[in-house]
């Protein structure tokens, strides 16, 4: 099973853009061609310096109050700078950017700020179409990677529509607490909740 942990597990890989110099009718055209409702622009060096969206477009087409003759391209129309993120972000960062935001589309960046693809809010939502199973199977995996080293563990894990419940041993040095948070920490897991048995000192 893929472990869904990143942006980059859920986003889009196709990166749709247009340049700094891109004139109205070109960013309509990608715009309507790729049916987006807004593109990265990138700078020479390819790297994302704006956003321009539809409501740019329309905002400040020619012949309104601020218009000064000249041709808009894409440097003029675009949002900026643009609000990005990065490949290796969590999905809950990722959503918690864009709810604060109010976006839906994000370009999803590496380090150097050039694009690698786009992330949306139905591609965040993704993990919470995963099945009950894979969710036990990768709260289970978790769970043993840190509380195995901490003692004998005994651990029993339900997934029942994205809520968790586990039971087992656990050693007295875990905080049941801890294998919740945990638990809760896997994305697609909507809630859980323990009810272990302690051993050891």
């Amino acid at each position: 099973m893929k472990r869904v942990r990143t942006v980059d597990d859920v986003m889009n890989h196709s990166v749709v853009s247009v340049g700094l110099d891109a004139t109205v009718r070109e960013i309509v055209r990608v715009l309507r061609r790729w049916e987006v409702s807004a593109v990265p622009v990138l700078s020479a060096e390819g790297r994302v310096v704006g956003v321009v969206s539809e409501a740019d477009v329309l905002r400040k087409v020619p012949g309104d109050a601020h218009d000064d003759g000249r041709a808009p391209t894409a440097a003029r129309l675009m949002t900026a700078p643009a609000v990005t993120v990065l490949r290796g972000a969590t999905i809950a960062g990722a959503a918690r950017l864009m709810g604060r935001g109010r976006l839906k589309r994000l370009p999803v960046v590496d380090e150097e700020g050039r694009p690698v693809g786009v992330v949306s809010r139905g591609d965040l939502l993704k993990v919470h179409l995963r099945s009950d199973a894979e969710l036990a199977e990768e709260v289970r995996r978790e769970l043993l990677k840190f509380l195995v080293p901490a003692g004998e563990a005994t651990l029993g894990v339900r997934v029942a529509d994205g809520e968790v419940t586990l039971t087992g041993r656990l050693p007295r040095s875990v905080p049941a607490e801890l294998a919740v948070r945990l638990a809760r920490a896997v994305p697609g897991v909507v809630g859980a909740t323990a009810a272990f048995t302690s051993v050891g000192s």
